[in-house]
């Protein structure tokens, strides 16, 4: 499962309408479930297809406290490999049934290209909105608890009134690398517990 946080201000909603919009249509077929911080974006053939082989994914949209963080399941790609391992044997059979298989052929191939076609929008759509991956404003900064100056990431002390700021701190992922607000429990990026 691949995983990405965006940082500003997307709604989970928003970007699963722009996903059912860029992907509910020809053969394939995009769905919403549930609502509010947590949504799901189904992606899946349509039934009654004649070309594209069996495909489905699944794109998780979740909200936290500075963005959104998007995960895509594995899809199921056996389908799409039996369709061109079909393709393949009729025309071996006989070269000129490759023609009558071209747009089972141009279909099996946008379902294997699907999970980068995916990334592709969720990028367009987070550049419309202006977030981006880097950590938000409010993580670049640490503020003194003390005082209220600014001090850089990572500084021992406050540099105004020499304060300690060890736990005001963000926090970083030591699996994925996420940036997270101070005391947080767990990476909202990839669900890793984190230490105290």
């Amino acid at each position: 499962m691949e995983q990405r946080s965006f940082h500003g201000n997307i709604d989970p909603d928003d970007l699963a309408q722009a996903l059912i919009a860029a992907f509910n249509q020809g053969n394939l077929i995009a769905q919403q479930v549930g609502e509010g911080d947590k949504v799901m974006v189904q992606i899946a053939r349509r039934r009654g297809a004649q070309s594209g082989g069996n495909v489905s994914l699944a794109v998780t949209i979740q909200k936290h406290a500075d963005g959104v963080t998007v995960a895509q399941s594995e899809k199921e790609w056996l389908g799409v490999a039996a369709s061109l391992g079909q393709t393949a044997l009729s025309a071996l059979q006989n070269p000129w049934n490759i023609l009558n298989r071209l747009d089972d052929i141009a279909q099996d191939v946008t379902s294997l290209q699907l999970t980068e076609k995916v990334w592709e929008v969720v990028e367009k759509i987070a550049q419309t909105a202006k977030v981006t991956k880097t950590i938000s404003e409010r993580l670049q900064a640490v503020t003194c608890p003390y005082c209220g100056a600014a001090n850089e990431l990572k500084a021992p002390n406050c540099v105004s009134c020499g304060g300690p700021l060890g736990d005001v701190q963000p926090t970083g992922c030591p699996k994925c690398g996420n940036v997270m607000p101070p005391r947080s429990k767990f990476c909202a990026n990839c669900g890793t517990a984190l230490a105290d």
